[in-house]
């Protein structure tokens, strides 16, 4: 397994792909990048020494990683303030509130336990640009790092009130009102996963107004019970729990806890792409402006901003790429459909706290509008459609044979609408199919939407069976 890098970070299985020794590589071009930057025209801090803020989650390596780089940093002349465990939109809201020159975030999200990551923040809090990853890779090519003398090297100092920051920050946004959440006396499942948002979630929703709550994987071991990605297949136990529970709804988040999935009082999904839609349809009552999302999420967003008459874009996949189109069209809020949302009035990143604030928010209003009803009744005020997602691994497949597959591929379809922003996008009339390399794994993603599952799962075994007949030997997809 090799070391993957993109706009998302660095990450591979530690011990293999992440080892020591690229760890400190990295973390050593990420010093001498901030140097640059902050003698370039990007002074966040104003002091003579870089500061970085450090996060983790809950992962077993974790602390021991953030240890390693935490002293190469400051080896190199920057001052670290480790924020211990901390979910990542927590590290972005930090990064700004220390007024740093930069961030690392040590997680690998839904990945497995064997995988770790490094991501990093810029001055603003938001993840690096295309072109500013490009930089820093170059940096770690010369592997000309430059080591501070002995009586210049940076500080290494802890900070534990940034969980109570980022709710406070939360709670301070006028249309959240704990008083009317509270009385819905809701009952609230909370899955985290063992993740970072082991004690975070549960306080934000005790703060909301949700005093019952039935925790499960909320002892932050970082031994995940299950697949940490919270799609429907690695669900199975939680929506058990969830039936047997008598809660109104579920909240689960991933590892990380910039996405969020929510589960209905009959054990059904709400849908991870409809936790943006909900929030987007609420906000938009509040702030009306564009949304963006990305070029894998349900055309629901744009139907709910045709809704509010207000245009609907879609960036690449990636939070940098869709928080980069949501600053150049002014976006009120947008995200991904994984279950990401970003909501620029607090910070330019995916945000489950956010998310689970605006969405019960939304619920509550409208229940309160229609003399109550259960979320499923909710869900289906929102238009319907069903996706389908499968992944294809890739063997020996060059980005050339990608290309010339993908350009293959949209010649059979005469009748799609192409667009090659991002991998293969086919648009109909009722559905559309995307195909893309991930950013994470060595895999090229299938996501279909159409009217119904049905039909989803057969334009995704479609799509599975052209990139079959195409221009890649059987060794290079399986």
């Amino acid at each position: 397994m090799s070391l993957m890098i993109s706009v998302s970070g660095i990450r591979g299985v530690v011990g293999e792909s992440l080892t020591p020794k690229n760890l400190t590589a990295f973390a050593s071009a990420f010093a001498t990048w901030i140097q640059r930057s902050k003698e370039t025209g990007n002074p966040a801090s104003g002091g003579l020494r870089p500061r970085i803020v450090i996060g983790r989650d809950t992962r077993p390596t974790g602390k021991q990683i953030a240890g390693l780089v935490g002293n190469v940093l400051a080896l190199g002349g920057c001052d670290v303030i480790d924020i211990g465990v901390a979910t990542t939109p927590t590290v972005e809201m930090a990064t700004t509130a220390e007024k740093a020159d930069g961030g690392l975030i040590i997680t690998a999200s839904h990945n497995p336990v064997e995988w770790n990551a490094l991501k990093m923040l810029n001055h603003r809090g938001e993840f690096l640009t295309a072109e500013e990853v490009d930089s820093l890779l170059a940096i770690a090519a010369e592997e000309a790092f430059p080591a501070a003398p002995w009586n210049r090297i940076g500080s290494i100092s802890c900070s534990e009130s940034y969980d109570r920051h980022h709710i406070d920050a939360i709670l301070e946004m006028p249309f959240i009102d704990p008083e009317a959440i509270a009385g819905e006396n809701y009952r609230v499942l909370v899955d985290c996963v063992e993740g970072a948002g082991y004690a975070i979630v549960p306080e934000l929703c005790r703060r909301l107004g949700i005093g019952n709550l039935t925790l499960t994987a909320c002892e932050g071991t970082g031994l995940f019970p299950r697949n940490p990605e919270p799609v429907e297949e690695n669900l199975a136990g939680t929506i058990d729990l969830m039936r047997s529970s008598g809660c109104d709804f579920g909240l689960i988040v991933d590892p990380d806890v910039d996405r969020l999935a929510v589960i209905c009082e009959d054990g059904s999904l709400f849908g991870e792409e409809y936790s943006l839609v909900a929030c987007a349809d609420f906000y938009l009552g509040i702030n009306r402006g564009p949304v963006v999302n990305n070029l894998s999420s349900s055309r629901a967003l744009a139907d709910i901003a045709g809704r509010h008459e207000v245009p609907c874009y879609s960036a690449k996949v990636g939070e940098a790429n869709v928080t980069a189109m949501m600053k150049e069209v002014g976006a009120s809020i947008g995200g991904e459909g994984n279950g990401g949302i970003i909501l620029p009035e607090l910070h330019y990143g995916r945000d489950a706290l956010a998310g689970i604030a605006l969405f019960v928010q939304a619920f509550t209003g409208w229940r309160r509008k229609n003399r109550g009803g259960g979320l499923r009744e909710f869900r289906r005020q929102f238009p319907e459609y069903a996706m389908a997602k499968e992944k294809i691994r890739l063997g020996s497949l060059s980005a050339e044979k990608l290309d010339t597959m993908f350009r293959e591929i949209a010649a059979d379809y005469p009748e799609a609408a192409v667009s090659r922003l991002d991998g293969l996008k086919l648009d109909f009339r009722e559905s559309w199919a995307h195909l893309r390399p991930s950013n994470t794994e060595p895999i090229v993603r299938i996501y279909t939407e159409a009217p119904t599952k049905e039909k989803a799962e057969r334009l995704a075994a479609e799509m599975r069976e052209r990139i079959g007949k195409k221009s890649i030997s059987p060794e290079d997809a399986s």
